[in-house]
């Protein structure tokens, strides 16, 4: 028989039992759905992770105090951990080479007022460089002004929910806003930016890092923020920070996370978790090759003459597996190719619902669903295939 032939024979065998083989093809395309869209799934929490962590900025380093062992020790027996301050920072921004620029910052909540209106915020006490770290722009005004940053200010830089909130359709810019004791003078608002890691960039107030020491009585820092000037310098300007601050300090008391490490931390979780999603997914498609073992097996069965009349008239026990074997690919492409369109349909509706988040099915998923519904139908439908072949032409022909 021809390839042709071997597919007509087979198609007109499957139209005449065409409930079985609609609830055999939909068994495949479940499992096939579920690889589909739980893949994508997986890759779209990964690029979203990725994503929010490029939204802190580029070539980012982050220093925090104190020393994190992988052990979990914490610092050595008799050390002394040093928070950060000013002049840790103005050290790192003045004194390594590959830092291209350095943002201190001090982080605390405090209700701010205008006229009638009041809502408590995020306070910010950052330097002017915070602006170019973390990647944000100004949609009016303008950004804390550079200079010393033990010398502080009056100045108060709104975000975009902020402003409109306390001041409405008003033009915010020299207005006086309130927090607890200080008056503030508003220079700038930001231009929307929405969430980052959680942390929404609208609803937030920035105010000179001085300024936010002395209003919330601390004497420390909460980070310092660092801006490589390429991502080839990172992992040397760490050790540059780390080996500064260890000078200063006496002793190795602090972190610092490079931007890149996390990220790749988050993509091989992300990554194993994926596998893991597809591995499970998988389970239905084997539920569904024995759905497709055992309708052939029925269909053996069924068609003991037509099998003894292929053997009398010549058919070669090759053909017959052929037939059989054609009749069970067809069952698992077909459901390959419906799951393959319910999946991808699946995936479009939540990131049309979600537009954040950036779902996709990776071409690895594609092609590995494709080739299972393949081996799905060749591997569970070789043993009917196998046993039609074993039927005596005589005995299946005088079948009643």
């Amino acid at each position: 028989m021809k390839i042709l032939d071997l597919a007509a024979f087979a198609g007109g065998a499957l139209t005449g039992h065409r409930l079985r083989t609609v609830l055999s093809i939909a068994g495949v395309a479940v499992g096939i759905g579920a690889v589909i869209a739980l893949t994508a799934l997986g890759e779209g929490a990964r690029g979203y992770v990725t994503n929010e962590f490029m939204s802190l900025g580029s070539n980012l380093l982050i220093v925090m105090p104190g020393k994190v062992e992988t052990s979990g020790m914490g610092p050595p027996m008799g050390g002394v951990t040093h928070d950060l301050t000013l002049d840790d920072y103005l050290a790192v921004k003045t004194r390594l080479p590959r830092v291209k620029r350095a943002a201190a910052v001090c982080v605390a909540t405090e209700r701010i007022r205008y006229e009638s209106h009041s809502r408590s915020v995020p306070i910010i006490g950052a330097t002017h460089e915070y602006m170019d770290v973390r990647g944000l722009a100004m949609g009016s005004g303008n950004f804390i002004a550079p200079g010393d940053p033990n010398r502080g200010g009056a100045e108060i830089v709104l975000g975009a929910t902020v402003a409109r909130e306390l001041f409405g359709a008003e033009n915010p810019l020299g207005e006086v806003v309130r927090m607890g004791t200080w008056r503030l003078r508003v220079v700038g608002v930001l231009a929307p930016k929405g969430r980052s890691l959680g942390f929404n960039m609208d609803d937030l107030a920035i105010i000179p890092v001085r300024t936010a020491m002395s209003a919330f009585n601390r004497n420390t820092l909460f980070r310092i923020l660092i801006q490589t000037r390429s991502p080839d310098e990172m992992d040397a300007a760490r050790k540059d920070v780390i080996a500064l601050i260890a000078e200063r300090h006496r002793t190795e008391d602090i972190t610092v996370i490079t931007q890149d490490a996390v990220i790749s931390a988050f993509t091989a979780i992300l990554r194993a978790l994926t596998l893991a999603l597809a591995g499970i997914a998988s389970v239905s498609l084997a539920v569904a090759g024995v759905g497709i073992m055992n309708v052939m097996l029925i269909s053996v069965t069924e068609r003991k003459a037509e099998i003894g009349l292929l053997k009398a008239i010549g058919a070669t026990r090759r053909q017959v597996i052929g037939v059989f074997l054609t009749e069970a690919v067809l069952i698992a492409c077909l459901g390959g190719v419906v799951g393959l369109v319910t999946g991808f349909g699946a995936v479009r509706l939540l990131v049309a619902i979600y537009p954040a988040f950036p779902a996709h099915p990776p071409a690895w998923a594609v092609g590995a669903a494709l080739a299972t519904s393949f081996a799905v139908g060749v591997g569970f439908g070789l043993w009917p295939a196998v046993r039609a072949t074993r039927l005596d032409p005589v005995a299946a022909l005088s079948r009643r």
